[in-house]
């Protein structure tokens, strides 16, 4: 008995010495597993290690210019991939649109390179490529490299690649950033990812300053706000950022004992800048691929009262650039185009808009560009007028008693299809004239000033600082016209593709009651037999007959609107 209790407690105190020692190895990895991350924020996948001979050589080969270098790339839907080439890169920095570019990728396949836009916040140039079809089931994807021909250059191995993985978006990832004279905004995702849950305080995030490539100096300064996609973190002392050297600084958000993985870079705010004098009403929205329909709205809204357009441009490939010089020369439209390329990052845009826009409006409407304000009171005006909108706004922010104004709430009927097979070559105001009964979710003209410091927005809707209050515009008084339900062809091209983070896409079968979800039409883009016909329950023609009376002209070609031809308007 005696020896089988001897032998029970020699087997427990073994037991116990075995969970000690594991306990120091894991506790010791995971030091200076931590201690890596601070050094190499930007990696997001596993440790960096000392690139090889054959890696240092591929690297000199490719960029002999600058040894080393390597592009931050991005894996977004679609098998796709984001490119984003340094500003300092005389190589490829310089080259345009109509260059022949291509992606070079490490089993020498190569895809076509397109030069989609340059970040405000970085001037890094961004290169969009498919991923070829033989690469799409590998786990790991290594960095492509730019060529400026298809067969210039190829990888002597297929084990060749530099030194870190590429980044992917369905992981959490710092994506951009906007510096001001209080602070620094932070846009990164993967961190809050509820925007009904309660966001995480601020007191568990740092945000971590480090020297471009080497990462051999970081400075760390405190988060002061968090919400959704957006931490505001304060600015390193002058001392700091000149202890980081003249290399890009990148910034990162730092959880507790983790970095979240960075391609976004910091650039301390300009001082003793010229401001411009404010506007009164500016309109800021994101658009993807809708040329054809931002004239109509642009030219009608311009003549309502809004002073500014500010784009935030989500990848368009169909001339955008090209239609907003059109309408800046035809209608001298005060138009500014922000490239933002990230996917399903609509609020986190509206957030860079209202901090960023800030010091040069004062009002900002948030509509899409399918979204027309429309008030039955001016069926009667005989030409739009620039107060039209701004009428809609208080005339004294103080106004109510112990109150302030800070947002103006306009809801919306939604149109459907209205028998039309395609675009109505006229508009959407007057090809489509069939909509719900109801009035629906509600749109928003906001005070800059008003927005509480988060950012946090939801569905063009912003959380106000305390003490001002929203204002709901009676329908009598004005509406939003929102055509949401188009022409087939149309609707199809608008199924594939959600931009808000935390709207589903269509084609995900969850929530199928949700107010985003189109009724009755399921999960798959196939258009109903009786597609046209829906979502008619009211003949509606006031903003039809009210723009035929403003923008109609009558030519030799017979009736058409102005917005229909780039030369003809009569203003």
């Amino acid at each position: 008995m005696f020896r089988k209790v001897r032998l029970s407690f020699l087997c427990i105190c073994s037991i116990i010495i075995c969970i000690l020692i594991f306990s120091f190895i894991d506790q010791y990895s995971r030091a200076n597993f931590n201690q890596e991350l601070v050094r190499n924020p930007h990696n997001p996948i596993s440790i960096t290690q000392e690139p090889s001979s054959s890696q240092r050589k591929y690297a000199d080969e490719v960029f002999p210019e600058q040894r080393n270098r390597v592009h931050d790339s991005v894996i977004i839907p679609d098998f796709e991939i984001l490119v984003l080439v340094s500003s300092d890169h005389n190589q490829f920095s310089s080259l345009d649109v109509g260059d022949n570019i291509y992606c070079l990728f490490q089993n020498n396949s190569t895809s076509p390179a397109k030069s989609t836009g340059v970040l405000p916040s970085s001037g890094s140039k961004i290169f969009k490529c498919s991923i070829p079809e033989n690469l799409r089931d590998l786990k790991s994807i290594h960095p492509p490299i730019l060529r400026t021909s298809p067969e210039d250059y190829s990888l002597s191995s297929p084990d060749e690649s530099l030194e870190k993985k590429v980044f992917s978006w369905n992981t959490s990832l710092c994506y951009d950033s906007f510096s001001n004279e209080e602070d620094l905004i932070l846009f990164v995702k993967g961190v809050n990812k509820n925007p009904l849950a309660i966001n995480k305080s601020s007191s568990e995030f740092k945000c971590l300053f480090t020297n471009g490539i080497n990462n051999s100096t970081t400075v760390i300064t405190s988060v002061t706000s968090s919400s959704q996609e957006v931490f505001r973190c304060l600015h390193p002392t002058e001392t700091e950022i000149l202890g980081l050297g003249d290399e890009k600084i990148r910034v990162s958000l730092q959880v507790k004992d983790w970095v979240v993985p960075s391609v976004a870079y910091y650039t301390p705010p300009a001082r003793n800048l010229v401001r411009p004098e404010k506007k009164l009403l500016c309109a800021s929205t994101m658009v993807y691929n809708v040329s054809q329909f931002l004239r109509e709205w642009v030219v009608y809204h311009s003549k309502l009262g809004i002073d500014k357009f500010i784009f935030y441009d989500n990848g368009s490939e169909d001339g955008l650039q090209n239609v907003v010089n059109g309408l800046g020369g035809d209608y001298n439209v005060d138009i500014e185009v922000i490239f933002w390329p990230w996917p399903k990052t609509q609020e986190a845009g509206f957030s860079h808009s209202a901090i960023r826009s800030r010091d040069s409006c004062t009002w900002m409407m948030y509509t899409d560009v399918d979204e027309y304000v429309f008030s039955p009171k001016w069926v009667n005006s005989l030409e739009p007028s620039s107060d039209m909108l701004t009428s809609l706004l208080p005339s004294n922010i103080s106004s109510l008693p112990f109150q302030k104004i800070g947002q103006v709430q306009i809801f919306c009927y939604e149109f459907g299809p209205s028998d039309q097979k395609v675009h109505p070559v006229e508009g959407v105001t007057q090809g489509y004239t069939c909509r719900r009964r109801i009035l629906n979710r509600h749109k928003s003209i906001v005070l800059l000033d008003a927005i509480d410091t988060s950012l946090h927005n939801v569905i063009h809707h912003f959380e106000l600082k305390d003490g001002f209050h929203d204002r709901k515009v009676s329908s009598r008084d004005a509406v939003v016209n929102h055509y949401k339900y188009q022409a087939w062809s149309e609707f199809q091209a608008k199924f594939k593709r959600r931009v808000s983070a935390y709207v589903v896409d269509w084609t995900d079968p969850v929530n199928p009651i949700s107010k985003d979800r189109t009724p009755g039409l399921g999960f798959e883009p196939v258009e109903p037999n009786d597609w046209g016909k829906r979502f008619c329950e009211v003949q509606d023609t006031g903003l039809k007959m009210l723009t035929q009376k403003w923008f109609g002209l009558v030519s030799s070609e017979g009736h058409k609107m102005v917005w229909q031809d780039a030369k003809v308007h009569t203003w």
